[in-house]
Protein backbone atom coordinates (compact mmCIF):
# COMPACT_ATOMS: atom_id res chain seq x y z
CA UNK A 1 0.00 0.00 0.00
CA UNK A 2 1.40 3.60 -0.99
CA UNK A 3 1.99 5.53 1.51
CA UNK A 4 0.00 8.56 -0.64
CA UNK A 5 -2.98 6.32 -0.36
CA UNK A 6 -3.34 5.96 3.80
CA UNK A 7 -3.19 9.64 3.62
CA UNK A 8 -6.05 9.76 1.07
CA UNK A 9 -8.72 12.19 3.68
CA UNK A 10 -11.57 10.94 4.32
CA UNK A 11 -14.93 13.30 5.98
CA UNK A 12 -16.10 11.04 8.49
CA UNK A 13 -19.57 11.38 10.29
CA UNK A 14 -18.56 9.10 13.47
CA UNK A 15 -16.69 5.63 14.33
CA UNK A 16 -18.57 3.09 16.41
CA UNK A 17 -14.91 0.59 17.89
CA UNK A 18 -17.63 -1.91 18.54
CA UNK A 19 -21.13 -3.27 16.92
CA UNK A 20 -23.58 -6.19 16.76
CA UNK A 21 -26.02 -4.03 14.69
CA UNK A 22 -24.34 -3.29 11.94
CA UNK A 23 -23.04 -6.70 10.26
CA UNK A 24 -22.51 -10.59 11.69
CA UNK A 25 -20.12 -10.25 14.96
CA UNK A 26 -18.95 -7.51 16.40
CA UNK A 27 -17.84 -5.10 14.30
CA UNK A 28 -15.98 -1.87 13.54
CA UNK A 29 -18.18 0.93 11.85
CA UNK A 30 -17.50 4.22 10.04
CA UNK A 31 -19.96 6.29 9.11
CA UNK A 32 -18.82 8.80 6.03
CA UNK A 33 -20.08 11.91 6.06
CA UNK A 34 -22.16 13.36 2.87
CA UNK A 35 -25.16 11.78 0.69
CA UNK A 36 -26.61 13.92 -1.84
CA UNK A 37 -28.93 11.03 -2.81
CA UNK A 38 -30.76 12.29 0.23
CA UNK A 39 -33.52 9.09 0.47
CA UNK A 40 -36.88 10.62 2.21
CA UNK A 41 -37.27 9.02 5.32
CA UNK A 42 -33.37 8.27 5.77
CA UNK A 43 -32.33 6.92 9.07
CA UNK A 44 -29.47 9.47 9.31
CA UNK A 45 -30.43 13.05 7.91
CA UNK A 46 -27.74 14.33 9.38
CA UNK A 47 -25.03 12.49 7.65
CA UNK A 48 -26.05 14.09 4.38
CA UNK A 49 -24.38 17.69 4.29
CA UNK A 50 -20.51 17.34 2.46
CA UNK A 51 -19.70 19.92 5.11
CA UNK A 52 -20.46 17.85 8.35
CA UNK A 53 -18.51 15.60 10.50
CA UNK A 54 -14.79 15.98 10.69
CA UNK A 55 -11.08 14.72 8.13
CA UNK A 56 -9.39 11.99 9.07
CA UNK A 57 -6.82 10.06 7.06
CA UNK A 58 -7.23 6.87 5.53
CA UNK A 59 -4.66 5.52 7.52
CA UNK A 60 -6.03 7.25 10.66
CA UNK A 61 -9.40 5.09 10.23
CA UNK A 62 -6.62 1.69 9.37
CA UNK A 63 -5.41 1.99 12.58
CA UNK A 64 -7.93 2.94 14.48
CA UNK A 65 -9.19 -0.65 12.97
CA UNK A 66 -5.97 -2.14 13.52
CA UNK A 67 -6.24 -1.32 17.79
CA UNK A 68 -9.92 -2.88 17.92
CA UNK A 69 -7.97 -6.57 16.46
CA UNK A 70 -8.26 -9.44 18.26
CA UNK A 71 -11.98 -9.04 18.80
CA UNK A 72 -13.94 -7.63 15.77
CA UNK A 73 -15.01 -9.66 12.78
CA UNK A 74 -15.16 -6.83 10.33
CA UNK A 75 -16.01 -3.62 9.16
CA UNK A 76 -19.04 -1.64 7.86
CA UNK A 77 -18.75 1.32 5.77
CA UNK A 78 -21.71 3.39 5.73
CA UNK A 79 -23.11 7.03 6.16
CA UNK A 80 -24.00 9.29 4.25
CA UNK A 81 -22.92 7.72 1.45
CA UNK A 82 -19.87 5.88 2.12
CA UNK A 83 -19.18 5.70 -2.31
CA UNK A 84 -19.62 9.49 -2.91
CA UNK A 85 -15.91 9.43 -1.33
CA UNK A 86 -14.41 6.65 -3.30
CA UNK A 87 -11.10 7.19 -3.15
CA UNK A 88 -11.08 6.99 0.19
CA UNK A 89 -12.90 3.69 0.46
CA UNK A 90 -11.18 1.93 -1.96
CA UNK A 91 -7.94 2.85 -0.28
CA UNK A 92 -9.12 2.01 3.08
CA UNK A 93 -10.20 -1.19 1.60
CA UNK A 94 -7.38 -2.13 0.16
CA UNK A 95 -5.00 -1.31 3.58
CA UNK A 96 -7.70 -3.42 5.36
CA UNK A 97 -6.73 -6.31 2.58
CA UNK A 98 -3.11 -6.05 2.97
CA UNK A 99 -2.99 -5.99 7.08
CA UNK A 100 -5.58 -8.13 7.61
CA UNK A 101 -8.28 -10.99 7.27
CA UNK A 102 -11.40 -8.60 8.25
CA UNK A 103 -14.74 -8.70 6.84
CA UNK A 104 -15.85 -5.52 4.71
CA UNK A 105 -19.65 -4.56 4.47
CA UNK A 106 -20.36 -1.22 2.49
CA UNK A 107 -24.13 -0.24 3.04
CA UNK A 108 -24.79 2.11 -0.06
CA UNK A 109 -28.00 4.15 -1.89
CA UNK A 110 -26.21 3.03 -5.25
CA UNK A 111 -27.73 0.19 -7.11
CA UNK A 112 -24.84 -2.32 -8.32
CA UNK A 113 -25.48 -1.35 -12.41
CA UNK A 114 -24.50 1.70 -10.87
CA UNK A 115 -21.64 0.86 -9.50
CA UNK A 116 -20.67 -1.24 -12.10
CA UNK A 117 -20.94 1.73 -13.96
CA UNK A 118 -18.84 4.18 -12.45
CA UNK A 119 -14.73 2.90 -12.31
CA UNK A 120 -14.32 5.26 -9.96
CA UNK A 121 -17.47 3.30 -7.31
CA UNK A 122 -16.46 -0.16 -8.72
CA UNK A 123 -12.61 0.25 -7.08
CA UNK A 124 -14.31 1.71 -3.90
CA UNK A 125 -15.85 -1.63 -3.47
CA UNK A 126 -13.12 -4.25 -4.39
CA UNK A 127 -12.16 -5.00 -1.46
CA UNK A 128 -15.72 -5.80 0.29
CA UNK A 129 -17.13 -8.99 1.17
CA UNK A 130 -20.51 -7.48 0.65
CA UNK A 131 -22.45 -4.58 -0.73
CA UNK A 132 -25.76 -3.80 0.64
CA UNK A 133 -27.09 -1.97 -2.27
CA UNK A 134 -30.27 0.06 -3.45
CA UNK A 135 -31.78 3.60 -2.45
CA UNK A 136 -33.72 3.27 1.15
CA UNK A 137 -37.74 3.16 -0.14
CA UNK A 138 -39.61 4.12 3.19
CA UNK A 139 -42.83 2.44 1.27
CA UNK A 140 -41.03 -0.71 1.26
CA UNK A 141 -39.19 -0.83 4.65
CA UNK A 142 -37.98 -3.68 6.04
CA UNK A 143 -35.51 -2.93 8.79
CA UNK A 144 -33.75 -5.92 9.12
CA UNK A 145 -31.21 -8.12 7.58
CA UNK A 146 -29.38 -4.79 6.94
CA UNK A 147 -31.40 -3.84 4.71
CA UNK A 148 -33.86 -0.67 5.40
CA UNK A 149 -36.54 -1.47 2.52
CA UNK A 150 -36.94 -4.97 0.43
CA UNK A 151 -35.69 -3.01 -2.90
CA UNK A 152 -31.83 -3.00 -1.25
CA UNK A 153 -30.03 -6.03 -2.36
CA UNK A 154 -27.47 -8.35 -1.49
CA UNK A 155 -23.96 -8.12 -3.81
CA UNK A 156 -22.39 -10.99 -2.41
CA UNK A 157 -18.42 -10.17 -3.79
CA UNK A 158 -16.89 -12.95 -1.79
CA UNK A 159 -19.14 -15.95 0.01
CA UNK A 160 -18.28 -14.97 3.40
CA UNK A 161 -21.85 -13.99 4.51
CA UNK A 162 -24.78 -16.10 4.62
CA UNK A 163 -28.25 -14.47 3.95
CA UNK A 164 -29.24 -16.32 7.46
CA UNK A 165 -26.31 -14.72 9.32
CA UNK A 166 -27.65 -11.37 7.92
CA UNK A 167 -30.96 -12.00 9.67
CA UNK A 168 -29.43 -12.74 12.81
CA UNK A 169 -28.00 -9.00 12.74
CA UNK A 170 -29.79 -7.57 15.84
CA UNK A 171 -32.33 -4.20 14.25
CA UNK A 172 -31.10 -1.71 16.91
CA UNK A 173 -28.25 -1.28 18.86
CA UNK A 174 -27.59 1.22 22.19
CA UNK A 175 -24.35 1.85 23.22
CA UNK A 176 -22.96 4.80 25.81
CA UNK A 177 -19.84 6.14 25.55
CA UNK A 178 -17.53 6.37 28.29
CA UNK A 179 -17.93 10.15 28.09
CA UNK A 180 -21.69 9.67 28.41
CA UNK A 181 -22.45 9.79 24.58
CA UNK A 182 -25.27 7.33 23.62
CA UNK A 183 -25.23 6.14 20.08
CA UNK A 184 -28.47 4.51 18.59
CA UNK A 185 -27.51 2.09 15.29
CA UNK A 186 -29.04 -0.42 13.61
CA UNK A 187 -32.08 -0.42 10.91
CA UNK A 188 -34.67 0.65 13.64
CA UNK A 189 -34.51 4.70 13.30
CA UNK A 190 -34.95 6.68 16.12
CA UNK A 191 -38.56 7.55 18.08
CA UNK A 192 -39.41 4.20 16.87
CA UNK A 193 -40.42 1.48 19.77
CA UNK A 194 -37.81 -1.35 19.54
CA UNK A 195 -37.99 -2.68 22.86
Amino acid sequence: MALTALTTPWRVHGVLPRSAANGPGERFVIWSQGCALACPGCFNPETHTPAGGAVRTVGELVDAVLAEVPGIEGVTLTGGEPLAQPAAVAAFGAALRARTDLGVIVLTGFTRAEIEADLAQAGAVAGADLVVAGRYNRHQRVAAGLRGSANKVYWDRSGRYRPGELGQVPEAEVTLGVDGTVTMTGMVAPGRDFW
